[in-house]
């Protein structure tokens, strides 16, 4: 009988650096690679309507590379069919080179035999030849995206490319004004992309794979959320995936590892950052309070009254650690504004104050107003130290 090794131990707070590393948040930003190596590190970036500081996809490579262009930062996404959307975590950017480990999925819609609107008989053909003849376009310019002004209530034509965008004969290509845009699969990837191929297995492994690398380390619920697998469909292909088994001291759970994380030296520098509530560091709440020891909730459908931290309370990442908690707004003549501070105590004050000015002036805010801190006794420190950062960034 063959005697499998022994999971290597890891301690809590190694785990936390693995995840951190293998995230981009320590060790020197590969900026030569720039947004696009970031999509590709992660494996996917989260997209989310609400627009606060930026668009989450907007911050999740400012939070990795600072203060990154914008503009720049779509077109990286977009430009020469580098992506996709689709529905991985929730609707989320992909690199395009992932277009066949998705067809597990595609095959899945395809195969549902219910939808929540019905689809005029018809609709669907005239959607890919309209496409066909006339695309890229928008759900309004195929004819309209709602039936009426309800936000739920779509149209034959919204229901009818949804549903090609599902089943992978259409691909979303890029956002304008957040609106989608639509073209025929076989016009936007590239021919040795365009294939289903690929069996469940080879999809589910690959994906595994790519989880715990962009993870560094998780468990079973936390490779299986990060592209919102099953856990028997992780269970099904984890020995194959190259991952390795590992024990994290605290977790109480079995863990697994990539290789080449647990390889890499865990030093650099760590980032001063805030983070959207949708970054892939922070997105499933319980791995987060697992290594942060840092309870977030969004609170933005949350009635305001029964807020705790704000509608959009960013954390706030500094030394490797989560430090506090700042609820953006941002007003006319270049004002960033802090409505609401939450500090971890005294020594995230220098940390919160460098993160608000970054962004500041990333957004091309010139002013920061600080509003309501939860701590009382911590607001004239932090004034103090948003302003000394404010000038040493304009000199």
């Amino acid at each position: 009988m063959t005697t499998l090794p022994r999971p290597a131990a890891l301690s809590a707070d190694e785990a936390r650096r693995i995840a951190l590393k293998a995230q981009g948040f320590l060790g020197a930003p590969d900026r030569r690679s720039g947004v696009r190596g970031v999509l590709r590190h992660l494996g996917a970036v989260q997209l989310d309507t609400i627009s606060v500081l930026a668009r989450s996809h907007e911050l999740i490579p400012y939070a990795r590379l600072g203060r990154v262009g914008r503009r720049a930062v779509e077109a990286a996404y977009w430009q020469d069919t580098h992506a996709f959307e689709y529905w991985s975590h929730a609707a989320c950017i992909l690199p395009i080179e992932e277009w066949p480990h998705f067809a597990f999925r595609r095959r899945a819609y395809r195969d549902r035999p219910h939808w929540n609107h019905d689809l005029p008989t018809g609709v669907y053909d005239q959607v890919i030849k309209q496409l066909r003849a006339e695309g890229p376009l928008t759900a309004t310019e195929l004819g309209g995206a709602k039936k009426t002004s309800e936000w739920w209530d779509w149209s034959g034509t919204k229901v009818a490319v949804e549903r090609a965008l599902m089943y992978g004969e259409v691909v979303c290509v890029e956002r304008r004004g957040w609106k989608r845009v639509y073209d025929l699969a076989e016009r936007a990837v590239p021919p040795e992309l365009l294939h289903d191929d690929l069996d469940d297995t080879e999809c589910l492994r690959r994906l595994v794979r790519l989880a715990g690398q962009s993870l560094g380390v998780g468990t079973r619920a936390d490779i299986a959320d990060y592209h919102r697998l099953k856990g028997e469909q992780v269970d099904a292909v984890i020995a194959d995936s190259g991952l390795v088994p590992v024990e994290v001291a605290g977790w109480g759970k079995p863990a697994w590892a990539d290789p080449a994380a647990l390889a890499a030296p865990l030093r650099g520098r760590h980032r001063t950052t805030l983070l959207s509530p949708f970054d892939s560091l922070i997105w499933d709440r319980a791995r987060t309070e697992r290594i942060f020891g840092f309870t977030h909730r969004l609170e933005a459908y949350v009635p305001k009254p029964k807020r705790v931290h704000g509608y959009y309370a960013m954390p706030v990442l500094a030394g490797g650690r989560l430090v506090g908690r700042v609820d953006p707004a941002r007003e006319a003549g270049g004002v960033l504004v802090a409505r609401q501070v939450t500090l971890e105590g005294p020594k995230a004050v220098p940390a919160v104050a460098e993160a608000l000015v970054e962004a500041a002036s990333w957004v091309d805010c010139t002013t920061v107003r600080v509003e309501r801190v939860d701590a009382p006794e911590l607001r004239e420190p932090l004034l103090r130290e948003v302003t000394r950062s404010l000038t040493a960034a304009l000199r």
